[in-house]
């Protein structure tokens, strides 16, 4: 944008007109009630599997982009009291899974899975997976395998070492409440109605900023936007017939 606006000064007020953060908005964001802080917000690549009992095997599924939010409630000395991780989907709104843990709790987990960490390194290790997941899929891999009705679920992490698959730590999930699902599928669509009115009022107020400066650029603009919209539609119908 900066490019592109060659001739047109910003500076003072005009910088809002191209800055977007919406922090009112995200505050009434569900997650954050009880006193929870957002620690990890990120899409990531899952394999979805479903099986009909617990200890059934299989072996392929289904890969999606996930949002996996993790969230602490603060507790003394850096040590989290309680740890929740929410599984959601921009393709499903009613896919939602709560993994809550505390350090009771983590304590039988470790004894389980031989884990090494402590309770406080918890979520530094999760996010660690999870971008791993993210940066090399083909070697990090992510399988959330729902049981039964899909009350329940648990997400693997996998590391491929080539010769064969590693476990490396296993979480278990619960589906969300009902009311619960409702509340988070009520703050996604006012929070995308809220930002879209947003950008069309900093969009129209970027666009008299630049008809007053420039209006010749304010033409090009346009003028693109036209043959960028006109070509978008050429190809929706060619690749109809």
């Amino acid at each position: 944008m900066a490019a592109m606006m060659s001739g047109v000064t910003t500076g003072g007020s005009d910088e809002s007109l191209v800055a977007f953060d919406f922090p009112q908005i995200e505050d009434l964001d569900p997650s954050l009630s009880d006193g929870y802080r957002l620690l990890y917000d990120r899409e990531i690549p899952v394999e979805i599997r479903s099986i009909s009992a617990p200890g059934e095997k299989t072996t392929s599924g289904v890969l999606e982009s996930i949002k996996v939010k993790m969230l602490e409630l603060p507790g003394s000395d850096n040590s989290p009291l309680s740890i929740r991780i929410e599984l959601s989907s921009e393709a499903d709104l009613f896919f939602s899974f709560l993994h809550i843990i505390d350090e009771d709790v983590y304590h039988d987990v470790q004894n389980d899975q031989k884990l090494v960490v402590e309770f406080s390194d918890y979520p530094n290790v999760l996010i660690r997976m999870l971008n791993a997941c993210i940066r090399e899929p083909h070697v990090h891999l992510a399988i959330f395998t729902m049981v039964g009705a899909a009350h329940e679920g648990t997400l693997e992490f996998i590391q491929n070492m080539e010769y064969k698959f590693i476990e490396l730590m296993t979480c278990a999930f619960t589906r969300s409440p009902e009311e619960q699902v409702q509340q988070h599928i009520t703050y996604r669509y006012n929070a995308v109605k809220q930002k879209l009115a947003v950008m069309q009022a900093r969009l129209y107020a970027l666009n008299n900023l630049v008809k007053t400066k420039n209006p010749s650029l304010l033409l090009q603009l346009q003028n693109k936007q036209e043959k960028s919209m006109n070509t978008s539609n050429a190809s929706m119908v060619n690749s109809r017939r």
